[in-house]
């Protein structure tokens, strides 16, 4: 195993109700495994992984366990729950190098019978004031997407009904509209909100309340507004959502779940509940962003993704095989991921970084 640290910045800050992302940083991880070389990221996200230090001390932890090819050996030295970044890396580098050797591309080494060239992926609209939220999302609409997850929370309810008020009639009636108010209400405000988003046809609210809030998650389901939980995942398990009945859609990010396997098994799991997984990226490299169009890519009739983040960075690990163009990423038929990693461009990455 190798690993490269590398820092990406945003192409401006992109503003949540959690507040301000203006950089990527993370680690690059290839690993030999079956006479291939796999490629992975773990790229840390404040809130959702663990720190930088504690991802790059898991890797070489699993380094030292994996000496001499033991792959598993080094699979148990990284927990999801502790660092789930780290396990991603590696698990995504070991992934990549099996669906090599298998000649498939990874969406059909999840899923053997699936065939698909692209899938529907939404346009991520800001936290920013109402001309520019209405602009950003008609040059979204203009550019091919039919589903815009809007950010909210992070200025009073009323302006951002105002706001939510003005890209509808701008965008029409035929553009799906979700919004994202990371976890930023209370139940008087989140339910005001679903009142009115129901009026303006939004599709769902993702994280309308404070992660650990199940019971009024749960509360707030059952009318045309669907209730979607994206930081809920980070402070329980999907067992435990399901059990509450507190969504009608999970956000899986596989760099916090701990790798696109994980992410996989649990959209799966959750189509068996009745609930619909939507697969979204944490604003990754190319590496980590390829991934998880493979993992949206191996769910039958898989809802518009939140993996149209590429044009969020200002410089990238490398060339992209999953362009975004027409509300769709097309999705990689070479063997693994379909990112080579004699591509991945030195430049971009901190020449701080070294091997192990």
């Amino acid at each position: 195993m190798t690993l490269r640290e590398f820092s990406l910045p945003l192409d401006s800050p992109l503003s949540t109700a959690a507040g301000s992302i203006d950089e990527r940083r993370g680690l690059l991880v290839e690993y030999d495994h079956r006479g291939q070389r796999g490629v992975g990221e773990a790229t840390l996200l404040s809130g959702w992984t663990e720190s930088f230090s504690s991802c790059r001390e898991g890797l070489e932890r699993a380094l030292e366990a994996g000496a001499g090819g033991d792959h598993a050996a080094a699979l148990l030295e990284l927990d999801a729950d502790d660092v789930p970044a780290a396990r991603h890396g590696f698990a995504t580098a070991l992934l990549d190098a099996d669906a090599r050797a298998d000649g498939d591309p990874l969406y059909r080494w999840f899923d053997g019978s699936r065939r698909t060239d692209r899938v529907p992926v939404n346009a991520t609209v800001g936290d920013a004031d109402r001309e520019t939220t209405v602009t950003v999302a008609e040059s979204a609409v203009d550019a091919g997407f039919d589903c815009l997850k809007c950010k909210v929370g992070a200025r009073s309810l009323d302006a951002d009904l105002d706001r939510i008020r003005a890209v509808r009639a701008a965008v029409g009636d035929d553009v799906t509209l979700r919004l994202d108010a990371n976890g930023a209400w209370d139940r008087e405000t989140a339910a005001r909100a679903f009142d009115v988003a129901e009026s303006l046809d939004v599709a769902y609210v993702e994280q309308p309340l404070p992660a650990e809030d199940l019971s009024g998650l749960a509360d707030l389901r059952g009318g045309p507004v669907g209730v979607a939980v994206d930081e809920t995942l980070a402070e329980h398990s999907m067992a435990a959502v399901f059990e509450a009945d507190a969504a009608d859609v999970v956000v899986l990010k596989p760099m916090a779940l701990g790798g696109p396997g994980t992410a996989h098994t649990l959209a799966m799991r959750a189509r068996e509940e009745r609930v619909e997984p939507v697969v979204t990226t944490t604003v990754d490299g190319v590496v980590a962003r390829t991934a998880a169009v493979h993992v949206a890519a191996a769910i039958p009739d898989v809802a518009p993704c939140g993996l149209a983040t590429a044009d969020l960075l200002a410089a990238d690990l490398g060339p992209d095989p999953a362009p975004v163009s027409d509300g769709h990423a097309a999705v990689p038929q070479d063997p693994g991921l379909g990112v080579d990693p004699a591509t991945l461009d030195p430049a971009t990455l901190d020449p701080g970084g070294s091997d192990p």
